[in-house]
């Protein structure tokens, strides 16, 4: 008897579907895609399908927008949102940020299925399958389109990473665990720590 060994899903490029070759995927294409329940972005005009997630990446995206809809709310700074939403970047990168924040200044970038633009602040809670991802396309395709701050999350870890876009590309401000605030300058006073992200 033989066994196969674990294997993590993880994003892959979609490249059984029907449409465009692999990268020339643009966001016609994208929207004339079918409503088969799996989560589709395009980066670079390379169409990828990515892995349900897991309980703990949920719980944890649930809690980041939670303390950061609040926020927004009690400040009147901004709105944010959270996945399945499309944000479409340029022509041919069309993805769905875990959460994102609009300021007051972007709102107009609002449209009744989609943003187009950058949102401010992007957050991607990450799992072993999508951390390749989210740290190479995601994080140069956010970079490029002008996104002013990215989080990265790690639910195992129960930390947050903060880059902030300098010149162009990310600077890391740090990681942070515990009883650490963050020091966004897009929620400049949200006054949480890091560890209420994460379900006890």
């Amino acid at each position: 008897m033989t066994t196969v060994p674990d294997r993590i899903p993880m994003v892959i490029p979609a490249d059984n579907l029907p449409g465009p070759e692999q990268g020339h995927w643009t966001s016609r294409d994208y929207m004339a895609l079918p409503n088969d329940g799996i989560r589709y972005e395009v980066v670079d005009g390379v169409l990828f399908k990515s892995p349900s997630p897991n309980r703990w990446h949920q719980e944890t995206v649930g809690e980041l927008f939670s303390y950061l809809r609040n926020y927004l709310k009690y400040t009147g700074r901004g709105i944010a949102y959270l996945a399945p939403f499309d944000v479409e970047l340029a022509p041919n990168v069309i993805v769905q940020p875990d959460v994102m924040v609009l300021l007051n200044a972007s709102r107009d970038k609002i449209k009744e299925n989609r943003i187009v633009g950058a949102p401010d602040l992007v957050v991607e809670v990450t799992s072993p399958g999508t951390v390749g991802f989210d740290r190479r396309e995601k994080q140069n395709a956010y970079a490029r389109a002008g996104v002013q701050e990215y989080w990265i999350v790690d639910p195992i870890a129960r930390t947050v990473e903060v880059l902030t876009l300098v010149n162009n590309r990310y600077r890391p401000v740090g990681i942070f665990r515990g009883r650490a605030i963050l020091p966004s300058k897009v929620v400049p006073e949200l006054d949480v720590h890091v560890e209420q992200f994460f379900v006890q």
